[in-house]
C-alpha cells in the first residue's frame, strides 16, 4: 500500500503571519519577512507531523492510494481522513494498463477518523492478479488555514514554533510530541480495538 500527495498544499495557505503573531515575532523593521520561507519550512514540518501523528489531512488536496488487495470484499477503510470525494478508482495490471472502474460501483462513506469505501450490489472493483487498484481522492477539512478545526490549528502552531525554537538542537529529547501539542491532537488520534493507534 502506497500513500501520495497528487497536489500538494500552496505556499499561500500557509499561516506565516499567524505564526509570526504566536512568536511575537518584532514587525516594522527594514528586513521584516527575511524569515519567512524559513517560517513556511516550520510549519510544512509541524502540518506533516501532525497528519502522520492523527490521520488527519489538515488542508484539502488530492491524493492517490495504492492497494495490491481488498481488507474486505466489499469495504475498505482509507487512510486518511476528512474524505469529501472519491474521485475515481483504477485499475493497473501487471503490465501498467489501467481501467477506471464504473462509479457505480462504489460509494464513500464519510467518517471522522475512518472513512470506507463500500462496494455496491457486485463489490469493490477487482484487483487485477499481480497488479493493483489506485484510490484517487480529495481528502482534507478545506483549502484555507480557516477550514482547519481551531484545537487542529493551535496544535500546528505550537510545534511549529518548538520547531523553531529547537532548530539548533543537535540532540532528541526523548519525547516524541511536546506534552501540550499532544494534549491538543489525542481526541483526533484514531483508537483501534486492541490499543493500537493510528
Amino acid at each position: 500500500m502506497m500513500l501520495v500527495e497528487l497536489t500538494t498544499v500552496q505556499s499561500a495557505a500557509l499561516p506565516v503571519a499567524e505564526f509570526k503573531d504566536h512568536l511575537r515575532l518584532g514587525t516594522g523593521f527594514s528586513d521584516e519577512g527575511a524569515q519567512d520561507t524559513l517560517l513556511e519550512t516550520f510549519l510544512r514540518a509541524a502540518v506533516a507531523a501532525v497528519e502522520t501523528w492523527t490521520g488527519q489531512a489538515l488542508f484539502e488536496r488530492d491524493f492517490g492510494w495504492s492497494v495490491t488487495h481488498w481488507r474486505g470484499a466489499d469495504m475498505q477503510a482509507l487512510p486518511v481522513a476528512p474524505v469529501s470525494a472519491v474521485v475515481r478508482i483504477v485499475s493497473v495490471d501487471v503490465e501498467g494498463a489501467e481501467t477506471v472502474a464504473d462509479m457505480d460501483r462504489y460509494r464513500l462513506i464519510p467518517d471522522k477518523h475512518r472513512p470506507l469505501i463500500a462496494g455496491r450490489a457486485a463489490g469493490l472493483p477487482c484487483v487485477p492478479m499481480d497488479g493493483a487498484v489506485r484510490i484517487e481522492f480529495l481528502g482534507g477539512f478545506g483549502p484555507d488555514w480557516s477550514d482547519i478545526p481551531a484545537t487542529l490549528a493551535q496544535a500546528v502552531l505550537m510545534l511549529a514554533a518548538y520547531y523553531y525554537e529547537y532548530r539548533h538542537e543537535m540532540q532528541a529529547s526523548g519525547a516524541t510530541m511536546p506534552f501540550g501539542v499532544a494534549a491538543l491532537l489525542g481526541p483526533w488520534r484514531d483508537v483501534r480495538v486492541g490499543g493500537a493507534v493510528r
